[in-house]
């Protein structure tokens, strides 16, 4: 079978080419092994990325979880208690006898826990299977300024790395697009559902850029950049920037007044960011590069969440000034410094928790391995940074920055029965995630790990070698 013809599945070989196929006709001139490779390659290319779990129904029917620890994040931890949501939401949490309700499913959650779903943020979760696969990467836009792209529509919900991810506790994301100076909008999801649509939350959550260096890099090599040339580069890419935050203003207050004037969709997906109702991600690690960010953004008037932060408390006088959340993309990574202490990854947490800034734990993970994030937490808990502080940057605290404080983060009577039933503290390794809600619907927690665990353990059953 031709490439060509491959994603239709008609014309098979041997046969005639396809009239007008160059390709076709070329394949036949070939030897058939040669065209079973390039079919077979191809094949396994499509099979890619397609999780083999079902999506979770909406929930039909009440449901109680009772008797458990239930941790809310926001308030008291409540030994002996009970959740009940109905519809997708929380109706009802409280401490003792759990309320009787007709029809509804109550699940005995003795002796275990209960807390919201993990959220992961920065993070490129169905937007990358494999990076040895080209046709599996879909984070990057052609161009260096695409503010008109959406992270939200170019996922896949079939990833074989969400359930991955649900298996750890992680039920929501924060999904960034990635490439050029102006990358797109980034999207908050679920991570459970048969369409792109379905999964999103806000598909336009915020618009995100990386922001230049402010200060030129060494000359690594004979034919690197010189200074002169890195501080002209430096230099444009700031004014392009500015360029696009003027144009879009202009655009908009010329639209407003005259709606007849021809759309123009990538100051359209500005309007919200210019207006204040979402905020611009910059993406920013060194002390220069977040200065320069939040004075831009303080003179533009616009809200701002530092992404990165890897060095944010060197500046912490001004991002305390102006109530600057940072995202901390991953605790588990080498200094960025040579002469930096060796554990100031590590302490980044501590060291902005003690100084009042919001933060969000991120695990600055490829997606294969977004289900460290909990581990990221835990190792900031090892260095410093209080348990409970832990949590909340990656439940409630992360859903405050990422605007999904209203519906999410915490165990509270509104907002989305997303959360987890553990074994312990989610921020121990040798915790267990039991059952997940997503909106109220129970979710499969079985993924490509789990299976080929209970394989070889099978295996090596029916080898002798295991005696249970």
């Amino acid at each position: 079978m031709s490439i060509h013809h491959l994603a239709i599945g008609i014309h098979p070989l041997p046969g005639p080419a396809a009239p007008g196929c160059r390709l076709c006709a070329l394949l036949h001139e070939l030897p058939l092994v040669f065209v079973a490779a390039v079919a077979a390659l191809v094949a396994s290319t499509s099979a890619f990325a397609q999780s083999r779990q079902i999506p979770a129904p909406p929930q039909s029917r009440p449901i109680v979880v009772a008797g458990a620890t239930i941790h809310t994040i926001s308030g008291p931890t409540l030994a002996d208690g009970y959740v009940v949501f109905r519809e997708g939401r929380i109706t009802d949490v409280g401490q003792g006898d759990h309320p009787q309700i007709e029809n509804a499913t109550v699940i005995n959650a003795e002796g275990l826990h209960v807390y919201p779903g993990l959220i992961s943020a920065d993070t490129t979760l169905g937007l990358v299977e494999t990076q040895a696969v080209a046709v599996t990467i879909d984070h990057t836009e052609y161009g260096r300024v695409t503010p008109e792209v959406r992270a939200a529509v170019a996922i896949n919900p079939d990833s074989d790395l969400i359930p991955v991810a649900r298996a750890s506790g992680i039920l929501t994301a924060l999904v960034f697009p990635r490439g050029g100076l102006v990358s797109g909008r980034c999207s908050t999801i679920r991570l459970d559902g048969w369409t792109w649509e379905q999964m999103a939350i806000d598909a336009e959550a915020g618009l995100v850029i990386h922001w230049p260096r402010t200060e030129p890099t060494r000359r690594g090599r004979a034919d690197s950049p010189s200074e002169k040339e890195q501080r002209k580069q430096i230099k444009e890419n700031l004014e392009a920037i500015e360029r696009l935050f003027d144009d879009a203003a202009a655009y908009i207050q010329a639209r407003d007044a005259d709606p007849t004037q021809s759309t123009d969709l990538r100051f359209e997906a500005m309007r919200a960011v210019l207006g204040g109702e979402k905020p611009v991600f910059v993406r920013a690690s060194s002390p220069g590069q977040i200065e320069s960010a939040v004075a831009w953004s303080v003179r533009r008037n616009l809200r701002i969440v530092i992404v990165g932060g890897r060095e944010a408390d060197r500046a912490i006088p001004l991002l305390a000034k102006h109530n600057v959340p940072v995202v901390i993309t991953g605790v588990h990574r080498l200094p960025r410094q040579r002469h930096a202490p060796f554990d100031s990854p590590f302490t980044l947490p501590a060291k902005l928790h003690e100084a009042g800034i919001r933060f969000v734990i991120a695990s600055g993970s490829s997606p294969a391995h977004e289900r460290s994030l909990s581990q990221n937490a835990a190792t900031a808990v090892a260095f410093g940074l209080p348990r409970g502080a832990a949590l909340r940057a990656v439940t409630i605290g992360a859903a405050q920055v990422l605007g999904l404080g209203g519906s999410h983060g915490s165990i509270e009577e509104g907002k989305a029965a997303t959360l987890i039933i553990t074994t312990g503290d989610p921020l121990q390794i040798t915790t267990d995630i039991l059952v997940a809600f997503i909106d109220g619907r129970r979710i499969d927690l079985c993924n490509r790990h789990k299976t080929l665990y209970r394989k070889y353990r099978e295996k090596y059953r029916q080898l002798g070698l295991l005696s249970e």
